[in-house]
């Protein structure tokens, strides 16, 4: 096929795909609440609530991330930085780990993050959250405040192709494709 008659294609599959999210947006808003436990997690002063962590916002992006031994779930966290400001005119955000609060610190002023870090470790709260099979995975959830109950109200893991790391989109687009790349910690 022609450049332009592959790029018809292409495009025609680029609307069905807007066309699904809009489909998933609206199964959205009729999903009914998962209650959360109002955990305890670790920062490097100390102990903060789950609720604690909306601040003056209703509603919470908690982001799952295995830590700092994971090159992809660090390529991840290096994009937040670029959304940060503009996800937080809506809503509060948190990266979570299992990694202790002061390693979570180091690694986060080494590269740069500016977002909002909490550990988990020695809780339950990864695998209450379904984000702890036979290990970490990483992922986001949508957590809302009302009054004193917390709720899940939206949640999705994070993987290559995703909807939440455009490297792999914009890699996909080149004529070797993405599949076979792997995030570094640095390139050199």
């Amino acid at each position: 096929m022609s450049y332009q008659e592959t790029m018809t294609e292409i495009n025609k599959r680029r609307q069905k795909i807007m066309s699904l999210r809009a489909e998933m947006r609206t199964l959205q808003t009729d999903i009914e609440p998962e209650e959360i436990t109002n955990y305890k997690l670790s920062v490097v002063d100390g102990e903060v609530t789950l609720a604690s962590l909306f601040g003056d916002k209703d509603t919470l992006f908690m982001i799952h991330n295995m830590g700092k031994s994971c090159p992809s779930c660090t390529q991840w966290a290096d994009g937040f930085n670029g959304v940060l400001d503009h996800l937080q005119d809506r809503a509060a955000f948190v990266v979570s780990s299992p990694d202790a609060p002061r390693v979570q610190a180091e690694f986060a002023a080494g590269r740069g993050w500016r977002f909002r870090m909490v550990s988990h470790q020695g809780t339950d709260f990864a695998k209450a959250m379904g984000y702890f099979k036979d290990g970490y995975w990483p992922g986001v959830s949508v957590l809302r405040k009302q009054g004193d109950r917390i709720l899940r109200v939206s949640d999705s893991t994070f993987g290559p192709g995703d909807d939440f790391n455009s490297v792999y989109s914009f890699l996909a687009m080149t004529p070797e494709g993405g599949e076979d790349w792997e995030p570094k910690y640095a390139y050199n």
